[in-house]
């Protein structure tokens, strides 16, 4: 594939798959990278004495921030006002599957092969799918999320978190990855037929030189 595409294809899908990586750690392990998050003035008890005033949550599960410091689970949020259901987070484990895709899309990417740099804008645009989907499902928790919360007479703000718009970049990322990576394909071909073209009409001559001697 021509070097004007084959470079920025490369780096688009490098940069989506170590976007796509990062968040996929996400809580507990990565507690910065969350994709809902809720600060509160510390008016809804937990465990019967304990009030949050910042409530994470990530792919894998929660970290809530208590008086007595921050703790993280690995199930849905539950509290005596509000539940929050395992599969809200988990739902989320798409992104990981899209991770994978965008990194065997990014493999493709680097050989100079026609028909293979055909399958690595595809397995973009797969992997870009499968991102969008996980972002509508970022979308869903947000909006769950606040609702619920929404519903209790406390004063809370429900906000996104680094995860929902590194989502959003990836899901960028990975389109203009597989239109930059089909634009390069498209114009390798086209030079390539053009090599292969040959002359139709051999050198015009008179109408008598066809009675000529050989």
């Amino acid at each position: 594939m021509s070097r004007t595409y084959c470079i920025p294809g490369v780096f688009f899908l490098f940069s989506a798959w170590f976007l796509l990586f990062i968040v996929s750690i996400s809580l507990p392990s990565f507690q910065a990278m969350d994709i809902t998050r809720v600060h509160s003035s510390g008016g809804v008890a937990n465990n019967g004495d304990q009030a949050f005033t910042q409530l994470r949550l990530g792919i894998w599960g929660y970290c809530v921030d208590f008086s007595s410091g921050r703790q993280c689970f690995n199930t849905g949020a539950q509290n005596a006002q509000v539940t929050i259901g395992p599969s809200w987070t988990r739902g989320l484990a798409v992104l990981p599957v899209a991770c994978c895709v965008a990194f065997i899309a990014l493999l493709l990417s680097i050989s100079q092969h026609i028909t293979i740099t055909l399958v690595a804008s595809l397995v973009s645009f797969l992997a870009a799918l499968l991102t969008l989907i996980a972002f509508a499902i970022n979308i869903a928790l947000f909006a769950y999320v606040k609702h619920e919360l929404g519903t209790l007479s406390i004063s809370e703000t429900t906000i996104t978190g680094p995860g929902f718009w590194l989502t959003f970049v990836s899901l960028l990322l990975l389109v203009l990855a597989g239109c930059t990576v089909c634009f390069g394909r498209r114009r390798d071909r086209m030079a390539g037929a053009n090599n292969n073209s040959y002359q139709l009409n051999g050198p015009k001559t008179g109408f008598l030189s066809r009675f000529g001697r050989n």
